[in-house]
């Protein structure tokens, strides 16, 4: 047992001098302090640092001390210093593109199902999918997939790749499915109730998932099942910035996330 509540006080803010600094290099991806815009590093110099995001939107920031977060935790970015450095790393493990400009995006796209979903798959995969110019959305829900699928009208050219929570043989997921999956249609999922479990418990500091009890929902069952003072948004927040590459991920998610994003590039994609 800890000796006081790890996750008490304000644990967004280290202490005064305790803030470290981190070069620019292109690829980094970080938040802005307000955690309002988030990009990969594509260029730093004495003006700022340009952080460009998945939809290839570019903004400049300040290099102000803490003015960044990085895995959620402050930081003070600062230009690197020359000299020769080996390829950088995407987080999903890929050799990253420096100077990398958002391709013109493709007829096919990447859906997911909420939000979070998104999140995380931006955050490991968001150099990879705007090397390749494939646009991440979400459903809120699979409910409704069957109508979108055929709003979208898939082709050659124009296909549709669809990540789904708890994709289970005889779930409600796996029937919805397998109504539209098709040449131009692949839908792949991954068992866990949310994409939350995804997240590998050692990532968090935990030594497993919570089992949450039927009737319970599964969000606030955990958060309260671990004993964190926070609602379900802060909790995912906190959860999202231990997240700092592929090796905190699950293989059920990563295995999926990477079928798709070869299905929607693939020749003819």
């Amino acid at each position: 047992m800890y000796e006081r509540d790890v996750l008490s006080g304000d644990w967004r803010r280290p202490r005064r001098g305790l803030i470290p600094e981190i070069a620019a290099e292109p690829g980094l991806v970080v938040e802005d302090g307000e955690a309002r815009f988030c990009g990969a590093v594509v260029a730093c110099d004495k003006d700022g640092v340009t952080l460009e995001d998945r939809f290839g939107r570019r903004r400049i920031f300040p290099l102000t001390p803490a003015g960044f977060l990085l895995d959620g935790e402050p930081v003070t970015l600062v230009r690197p210093a020359a000299g020769p450095r080996g390829p950088l790393r995407s987080a999903s493990g890929s050799i990253a593109v420096e100077g990398l400009r958002a391709q013109v995006a493709r007829g096919s796209r990447i859906y997911v199902e909420g939000v979070h979903d998104a999140a995380l798959v931006e955050r490991i995969w968001g150099h990879d999918l705007r090397v390749e110019g494939v646009v991440v959305e979400y459903l809120e829900g699979v409910d409704d997939l069957p109508a979108i699928v055929e709003e979208f009208a898939p082709e050659p050219g124009r296909r549709l790749g669809v990540l789904v929570d708890h994709l289970v043989p005889g779930s409600k997921e796996s029937r919805i499915a397998a109504r539209v999956t098709g040449d131009h249609v692949l839908v792949v999922g991954h068992p866990y109730v949310d994409i939350w479990q995804a997240v590998k418990p050692a990532a968090l500091g935990i030594p497993a998932w919570p089992s949450v009890p039927r009737g319970v929902p599964w969000k606030e069952g955990v958060v309260a099942a671990l004993g964190w003072r926070m609602d379900p948004q802060e909790a995912w927040r906190h959860i999202l910035g231990r997240v700092t590459t592929f090796t905190d991920l699950e293989p059920e998610l990563l295995g999926r996330v990477e079928e798709l994003i070869d299905f929607v590039t693939e020749p003819g994609g």
